[in-house]
Order: C-alpha cells, then structure tokens, then sequence
C-alpha cells in the first residue's frame, strides 16, 4: 500500500483514494496523521523522552556536573 507524504496508508488505486479522501472531508473517518495536538510526531517525542534518560544514565555524576556547570556560565553568562 502506498505511503502518503507523512508516512499514512493511502489506497493504491485512484477510486479508493477519491473514496477515502471524501470519508475525510464529510468526517466521516478520522485521518491519523500520528502528531501531537501541538504538531509533533509522536514516535519523536516518544524517542526525545528516551534520550535524555539515558544519555545521563551513560554519563559519569563528574561529567554531568561539568556539562550543568558549562550550560549554566552560558545562560547567565550574557
């Protein structure tokens, strides 16, 4: 089955896209486009949670501090 520009199933043949694109206009199905309300990909965000918590898992407790130490001369620094 085709993929649309954001990765959703689409019918492969004119009929069935022209059928399923008027279902979507009258409301009658619901078009998943897997985003957010504010417009994120949920399979980013999903990841985004993950990367964090274990890039400081990785880290070491002194090079956390060097990092927090760094950002925080950045941010107060200007």
């Amino acid at each position: 089955m085709p993929r649309g520009p954001k990765g959703q199933k689409r019918p492969a043949d004119v009929i069935g896209a022209a059928i399923q694109i008027a279902k979507i206009a009258t409301r009658e199905i619901e078009e998943d486009l897997g985003e957010t309300e504010d417009g994120r990909d949920k399979a980013a965000v999903a990841l985004g949670r993950k990367g964090g918590a274990a890039r400081a898992a990785k880290l070491s407790k002194k090079r956390r501090a060097e990092i927090a130490r760094e950002a925080a001369k950045k941010r107060w620094g200007r």
